[in-house]
């Protein structure tokens, strides 16, 4: 009985052991679980949160259905290159590109992009659309005719000024949700949240090409 007893003693404390080890192998791994989900949601939600600490917030609110119509509508019978300034998911220029113009995003969150760039392959237009991660700040626009910019209201002016200096005359800007404040739109359509104001550069910056009059020679 001695004998057993000495033996059973030994064994306690070996399977104290592996089950401490035990334990200690799930808090590793339970901890390192906790761990890991939380940098992949910081990861994740970072690019959301950053827009609105910045001195202009411009956050994500996706288009809706009748702002697309309309933006569409203020795009007929026009031609040329277009961009979409914080062009979000891209549905805008996804619905551009179905009409054939050659679109462009430009948009800071890269989640944003990478998904843009998904639903422009998965609905056959990703030939005609191209989406680049980038402060619209540092960006030139003078090489599109067509802009279509989802502002906000402490934007809008010097955002103005910046697409005056840049664009050519024959460029229409599209603003949606808020109208530029010192430009008068030459065409309006939607109500509400869905409306839309359309500017033609040439008005605004009074820089129509005059016809040369040319009086004839009389003879004396």
């Amino acid at each position: 009985p001695g004998a057993m007893s000495q033996a059973a003693a030994k064994e306690i404390p070996q399977e104290q052991d592996e089950g401490g080890s035990r334990r200690s192998s799930w808090g590793l791994l339970v901890t390192a679980g906790v761990g890991g989900t939380l940098v992949a949601l910081y990861a994740v939600a970072t690019p959301f949160v950053t827009p609105a600490l910045r001195k202009v917030c411009l956050p994500f609110v996706p288009a809706t259905a009748a702002q697309i119509q309309n933006v569409l509508k203020m795009l007929e019978n026009r031609s040329g290159s277009l961009v979409d300034i914080g062009s979000g998911d891209g549905r805008i220029v996804i619905a551009a590109a179905k009409k054939g113009f050659q679109a462009v995003g430009y948009e800071l969150n890269p989640w944003l992009v990478w998904y843009s760039r998904y639903c422009a392959w998965r609905d056959g237009v990703h030939q005609n659309t191209k989406f680049y991660i980038s402060d619209l700040w540092k960006v030139s626009f003078s090489r599109y005719t067509n802009v279509v910019v989802f502002g906000v209201p402490q934007m809008m002016p010097q955002l103005e000024k910046k697409l005056e200096d840049e664009l050519e005359c024959n460029a229409r800007i599209i603003a949606c949700r808020f109208p530029f404040p010192c430009w008068i739109p030459n065409h309006t359509t939607g109500e509400g949240i869905d409306t839309v104001w359309a500017y033609d550069l040439k008005h605004s910056r009074g820089c129509e090409t005059k016809s040369l009059e040319i009086t004839p020679e009389t003879k004396s």
